[in-house]
């Protein structure tokens, strides 16, 4: 499971699950394309693609993208924000989308957040720490009520002692249960495991929560206006004609030799 996530998703399918199990790969082109208009001031360069297993946090100077009929994901840092009401406008719907999400944690900083916009406007926002609430807008959603009444509690390492001021959920959980609610699956699923489990008990793949490593999304690098690095130049080959011009050129050469 990731350890960071910072997402954003541009989402009008209404089940987007069903799309990205159904469509295997993103369009790279229209990727390609979101990620210059959302970086106007930087070079944006392809670079290796992934699974949001590994790239759903990824670092400053990188961005991934996953465009898929109906969703669009954006992994980038500007999605982790300690108050995601400070989104860049041109970050809530570049695409005309009816739902903007977005998703971000960081286990070992023990933060999480989450932010929903409708048609660009403003729904719901929240971001903390273990122990400090940073941002708290709008009305809060019926699916948040078990977090706030205690149901998931932080779980302390062994001697670890109890903050005081501990909120009565984990952050990235919190964050991870709005991702499920909004999006049908979780970036830290529960363990799945069909040891000493009867194969008829065994739901079949398409059942099985969706999970980050079946996500691929394109990967590009993000570089100062100007500064991107040349593509190499290779030269082309001269063209030989039924051999006879490269077996002369291997004759002079063997001339000059002897």
């Amino acid at each position: 499971m990731p350890s960071t996530v910072s997402s954003l998703w541009y989402v009008d399918a209404p089940d987007p699950v069903a799309v990205l199990r159904g469509h295997p790969g993103p369009d790279p082109d229209a990727a390609f394309a979101l990620a210059k208009q959302l970086n106007p001031d930087r070079d944006v360069v392809p670079a290796a693609s992934g699974t949001m297993k590994v790239w759903a946090g990824p670092d400053p100077e990188c961005v991934y993208i996953g465009c898929y009929p109906g969703v669009t994901v954006v992994c980038s840092t500007q999605a982790a924000r300690p108050r995601p009401t400070t989104l860049p406008e041109l970050l809530v719907r570049p695409l005309a989308s009816e739902q903007t999400y977005l998703i971000a944690y960081d286990l070992a900083q023990g933060w999480g957040a989450f932010a929903h916009w409708e048609r660009g406007e403003f729904r719901r926002s929240f971001s903390s720490t273990r122990v400090s609430i940073l941002e708290d807008e709008g009305l809060p959603r019926v699916w948040e009520r078990p977090y706030w009444a205690g149901d998931h509690p932080v779980r302390l390492r062994a001697g670890e002692m109890a903050d005081p001021q501990l909120l009565p959920f984990d952050p990235p959980d919190f964050a991870d249960a709005a991702n499920a609610e909004w999006l049908g699956f979780r970036y830290r699923p529960a363990a799945v495991t069909a040891l000493g489990t009867a194969a008829a008990d065994i739901p079949p793949p398409e059942q099985l929560p969706l999970a980050p490593e079946e996500i691929a999304v394109c990967g590009f690098s993000l570089f100062p206006k100007g500064y991107a690095p040349k593509p190499p130049r290779f030269a082309e080959p001269e063209p030989e004609h039924n051999g006879k011009r490269g077996l002369l050129r291997w004759l002079r050469g063997r001339d000059r030799v002897s």
